[in-house]
């Protein structure tokens, strides 16, 4: 009955063992495999014994049993640190292993040397050999307080643990804490319990083995790195190439080879062939790498699927051992950017079209609103259509001599504001506005608040759109252009650069269409005398700097006005023309 007992335990032990290497994982715990392979070498001792003829069979079957008593409980022990994640020191860990292999050493003296046991004998109950009356020596009593250290050494790493470690689940420690209680039992009362000839302590073995397979599959769930890598391998979706630090091909799994199937050609520990095709991707993805190592990520289509390519360095332990690729298939996301971005453009389209309908409807309705004002003033609108083509004309010999530095936009946006120039001309009063003859001293004074007016028009009508420059440069058109070079102008008597280029530009347009077009009080004048009044203003009246850009624009502006009838626009205050209107 006692030998059928050992062997069902070796059997089991043995069964255990294969079950484990079966679901063995390359990132299970070391010390978890000793105890899978020490357990049925401890259990074999018993076998051994019960199965012994003589002293010395029975001795020697005891040596091996005891490498259970020593390295086992040790190895246990450690196991337990480590899931219960504390860390002790090297040393320490070397200091433990020493003190059980000068235990076990001990033991191997026994039947030599009275260190162990001082003295034993051989007996044989129902063909079940044993020893007995055994007579313990020094080392057999440091054994038992090793074993004692160890089991206190768990103990206290559990219970540290299911108070202090929140990284550590509590199923865990559970799971641990029930085989050392058995172990325990199994050491220390276990044979008075039941016999004397009757072993609980490799029943334990075997008990441990059953809670410890449960223990590293609980184990593996709760390790994410493991289970995220494991994860991503399964799938499928991540293929990985790796190569050393000399470009040596290390292998790939399945989806990288479906991604480059060139790749199952070419021998491990070999620099791919330069005639693959794979070859010049890899080395132009490293090249890239190695001279910026922020630029590790790749596209790569391969068939109708896109992929993702990202570098990284290959580590083995700590230390860098060469590249790592990792392909991931990313068409679908790409099919969505894409999409996303059809949709992004037709609606940008879209909102571009409805804007520059409502900046057109924006624009009319300012020269609506000008051609309004100018009519109060008998004119038939030709003022602002001929002094907006005033200011293209100018603008045109600037862009192209551009010694100024006014942008394009700045361009446009002072043709855009020439129409409202003159919109503060809705706050004089009719009596002066549609004053046939001159303007008396204080008519005048009046009639020159049409510009700051006008100043604040503009601001109130612009007052909140997004187009900050073209605002700024409409109000100073409307506020300004009828300031002087010299500083004798209105409303603020501004000199030099301190009037706004927008302003001296539209202060020669206005000037022009005032001197050359038709009035009620005047006949239009010719060009050559219109033309020699402007250059006599210029460094006066007008900028000096404008010069040349109007000399250039002279003969379009020639040309422009001998196309247009002489249509007397009653204006009230143009250049000159306001002064023969105050004389």
């Amino acid at each position: 009955m006692i030998t059928v007992y050992y062997h069902v335990l070796l059997a089991m032990s043995i069964v255990l063992a294969i079950l484990y290497l079966l679901s063995w994982h390359k990132h299970y715990d070391v010390h978890v495999t000793l105890i899978f392979m020490l357990v049925p070498i401890a259990i074999l001792g018993n076998v051994l014994t019960v199965r012994s003829t003589t002293l010395g069979e029975a001795i020697l079957a005891n040596k091996v049993t005891y490498l259970g008593g020593t390295f086992l409980i040790l190895i246990i022990t450690l196991s337990i640190l480590n899931l219960c994640q504390i860390n002790i020191p090297q040393w320490g860990k070397i200091a433990m292993f020493a003190m059980s292999t000068f235990v076990y050493l001990m033991v191997l003296t026994v039947g030599d040397r009275p260190w162990f046991y001082r003295s034993c004998e051989f007996a044989l109950d129902d063909g079940a050999g044993r020893l007995v009356n055994k007579v313990y020596g020094p080392f057999h009593t440091m054994f038992a307080v090793i074993v004692m250290l160890y089991f206190a050494i768990g103990i206290a790493a559990m219970v540290y643990s299911f108070l202090r470690k929140k990284s550590v689940p509590n199923k865990i420690i559970v799971l641990l804490f029930i085989p050392e209680m058995v172990a325990i039992f199994a050491f220390y009362g276990g044979r008075e319990l039941i016999t004397d000839r009757i072993e609980l302590v490799p029943l334990a073995y075997v008990f441990a083995q059953i809670m410890y397979l449960i223990i590293i599959h609980q184990v593996c769930l709760y390790d994410i790195t493991d289970t995220g890598i494991d994860t991503i391998v399964q799938t499928g979706d991540k293929g990985f190439i790796s190569f050393d630090f000399k470009r040596r091909y290390l292998g790939c799994n399945e989806t990288a080879l479906g991604i480059f199937p060139e790749l199952a050609d070419v021998k491990v520990d070999r620099v791919i062939p330069a005639d693959k095709a794979v070859s010049s991707q890899v080395n132009r993805w490293l090249d890239t790498f190695e001279n910026d190592k922020t630029q590790n990520s790749f596209r790569y289509r391969h068939g109708e699927n896109s992929y993702l390519v990202t570098l990284t360095y290959l580590y083995g332990g700590k230390r860098k051992g060469g590249y790592q690729f990792f392909l991931t298939d990313d068409t679908k996301r790409q099919q969505y950017v894409m999409l996303l971005n059809n949709f992004n453009m037709r609606l940008k389209d879209e909102v571009a079209q409805k804007t520059q309908h409502l900046v057109e409807m924006h624009d009319k309705l300012i020269l609506s609103m000008a051609t309004m004002v100018e009519s109060r003033d008998n004119s038939t609108g030709g003022h602002i259509r001929r002094t907006s083509e005033g200011v293209r004309i100018l603008t045109d010999e600037i862009r192209r001599d551009n010694t100024l530095g006014l942008s394009e936009e700045f361009i446009r946006n002072i043709i855009k504001a020439a129409p409202m120039h003159d919109l503060g001309k809705i706050a004089v009063d009719d009596v002066i506005l549609r004053k046939p003859g001159r303007f008396e001293p204080e008519e005048f004074e009046k009639m020159k608040a049409h510009a700051k007016e006008g100043a604040r028009i503009v601001h109130a009508i612009l007052e909140g759109t997004e187009d900050d420059e073209f605002h700024e440069i409409a109000e100073n058109v409307a506020h300004y252009h009828h300031e002087r070079w010299d500083g004798s102008g209105y409303p603020e008597g501004l000199a030099g650069e301190e009037i706004p280029v927008e302003a001296r530009i539209m202060a020669i347009a206005d000037v022009y269409d005032a001197l050359v077009s038709k009035r009620v009080y005047k006949a239009s004048m010719p060009f050559d005398k219109a033309d020699a009044i402007i250059m006599e203003g210029m460094g006066t009246q007008f900028d000096p700097q404008l010069a040349r850009y109007y000399i250039a624009a002279r003969p379009r502006l020639e040309a422009y006005y001998s196309g247009q009838e002489a249509v007397a626009d009653g204006s009230g205050l143009h250049g000159d023309a306001a002064m023969c209107r105050l004389h």
